[in-house]
């Protein structure tokens, strides 16, 4: 069986149709774009919305650091995040850049303060320790400012005192800052109150400005008569009060500290003004001295070394601190071809007291002015002397005083400085006084003495053996005989059958007798005083038995007195 021939028109496809789909017709497929675009735009809407302002902060170093994790912490509370880190420019410094939240944006203003928190040990103690789990943060001190600042410098150390504490700063002067340091305690009565919160030299570089600031409520004690002093190390003293050691605490040894205190002169006075300036003894006892007044420049010339003293050392009036030296310098004398040494010292008159009260009241009275009042202390005899202040250091003092029989000296009382007349210390004095014995003792002969002394001894020796030889067999011979004296004495004397002690027994006894006789006489008269006139009456005999035993004569006779 064959196959049939294809029919050619159904072997041909159909002509196609086109159809144009409707120009707006939707999709379903789109719903999804659409709802994600819908969703971002939400999202950058929010966060835009609830995103804070965005600021960078310098630091010296990025430790501890890190994007996306690191975080802005105030006051415990998360306000932020660092987004970025990068190098400066001239790779001095790193920027970094941190979100703050929108309800953190009133933390960026123009004096707040932002630093990296991590663990450090200080003289308050050891702070940040959280950090060694967590990780390091940025912390915030916001300020007070109403401008708003996106750039900042962060700092490196945590600020001593920050915005939110309550308390006052003070200003004090002093020459130096010794062993201060920021964050040394301030101390009111042993009781830590504050803390150095700065410190910087002054602009003529002759001084130091430490900044303190005193905790509320105790700033309230901070008055304008208050005394602030340097209460660092350990002060030691032995006098005659014995050993005393004193410092605030272990503390200020280490890392020094101030305090202050009332003053010992007048009232406190008003609680001082934030800021108030004040001067920063040395020491307590500097602090609570009397008020110096107006000081005195006065100069002094002396012409033996002054070896021992130096600026800063003690002018002193009979013994009362009387002011300091404040310099000391060489200079030649052409007309005399010598060289001296000139003194300026810085007195106080003020520190006399009473004394400088009468000087006043004679001052007026006799229309003196202060120039003419030294100078009449000087013709009363006020020089001023090099001592001694310690043998073992050998350190001197200057010191003022009234000396008798001293000789006149010139002085000008519009000099300025007042010219004060010097005279020989205790030092040059003593050393004068050895010279004068040196002096005497090259004169005395010691050779011609010495030969003398030899021919003294030689004669001398000679007579020794003379009277060894001679003289002391006659002392023995002379010695025994005086012995048998002495022997012969005792058995006629000093023996009991010596005829001496027998002779004086006997007489002993003889005066006894007549001692008796003598009393019985004397009461025979007593009794009959007439008979000295009539003489002894007739005897008559006593009874028998009458004064047998008592001795007492018979009745209405009178007893016959013995014969003496």
């Amino acid at each position: 069986m064959s196959a049939l021939p294809p029919d050619p028109a159904a072997a041909e496809p159909p002509p196609p149709e086109l159809r144009r789909p409707h120009r707006w017709s939707f999709s379903l497929i789109w719903l999804v774009p659409l709802a994600a675009g819908i969703a971002g735009l939400v999202l950058t809407v929010r966060t835009y919305l609830e995103a804070g302002p965005t600021i960078s902060i310098e630091f010296e170093t990025a430790q501890g650091l890190e994007a996306g994790k690191t975080e802005v912490h105030y006051k415990e509370v998360v306000v932020g995040k660092v987004t970025r880190i990068r190098l400066s420019p001239d790779r001095s410094h790193v920027a970094v850049t941190v979100d703050l939240d929108k309800g953190a944006a009133s933390l960026a203003v123009a004096d707040s303060r932002f630093w990296v928190e991590r663990p450090r040990v200080g003289l308050g103690g050891i702070s940040g320790i959280d950090t060694l789990f967590s990780g390091a943060y940025i912390a915030v001190d916001v300020g007070t400012s109403a401008e708003s600042e996106h750039h900042f410098s962060g700092l490196e150390k945590p600020p001593p005192v920050t915005h939110d504490m309550k308390g006052k700063r003070f200003v004090l002067h002093t020459r130096d800052v010794g062993s201060l340091a920021i964050g040394s305690p301030v101390y009111y009565r042993r009781m830590p109150v504050g803390r150095v919160v700065g410190s910087d030299l002054t602009a003529d570089g002759r001084g130091v400005t430490i900044q303190v600031f005193v905790d509320a409520p105790y700033d309230r004690f901070v008055t304008a008569n208050s005394r602030f002093w340097n209460a660092s190390g350990v002060r030691l003293a032995l006098n005659a009060s014995g050993f005393k050691l004193d410092t605030q605490s272990l503390a200020t040894v280490v890392a020094g500290g101030v305090a202050f205190g009332p003053s010992a002169q007048g009232e406190p006075g008003a609680t001082a003004r934030d800021g108030a300036e004040y001067e920063l003894f040395a020491d307590e006892a500097v602090a609570m001295a009397p008020l110096d007044g107006p000081s005195q420049l006065l100069r002094m010339r002396f012409a033996q070394s002054i070896r021992g003293l130096a600026p800063d050392a003690p002018v002193e009036f009979r013994g009362l601190n009387f002011g300091t030296v404040k310099s000391i310098a060489l200079n030649f004398d052409a007309p005399r071809n010598e060289f001296y040494t000139e003194v300026v010292a810085e007195v106080f008159p003020e520190r006399l007291g009473n004394a400088l009260r009468s000087l006043r009241e004679v001052e007026k009275s006799q229309h003196l002015s202060r120039g003419q009042m030294w100078g009449r202390l000087v013709q009363l005899g006020l020089r001023a002397q090099l001592r001694s202040g310690n043998l073992i250091t050998g350190q001197l003092y200057i010191s003022l005083d009234m000396l008798a029989h001293a000789e006149s000296a010139p002085f000008d009382p519009k000099a300025d400085p007042l010219d004060i007349p010097t005279a020989p210390g205790s030092i040059e004095q003593l050393q004068q006084q050895i010279q004068d014995i040196a002096r005497k003792l090259d004169e005395v002969p010691f050779g011609e003495i010495g030969r003398n002394l030899r021919d003294t001894l030689h004669d001398a020796g000679a007579l020794l053996r003379t009277l060894d030889t001679q003289l002391a067999p006659a002392a023995k011979a002379m010695f025994q005989q005086a012995e048998k004296s002495l022997y012969s004495l005792d058995a006629n004397l000093a023996s009991p059958d010596a005829p001496v002690q027998q002779d004086a027994h006997r007489t002993l006894e003889q005066l006894n007798q007549a001692a008796a006789s003598l009393r019985a006489l004397s009461d025979y008269l007593e009794q009959h005083p007439e008979s000295l006139l009539r003489g002894k009456g007739a005897a008559t005999e006593p009874a028998a038995d009458s004064g047998r035993h008592t001795g007492a004569p018979a009745a209405g006779h009178a007893a016959e007195p013995p014969t003496p």
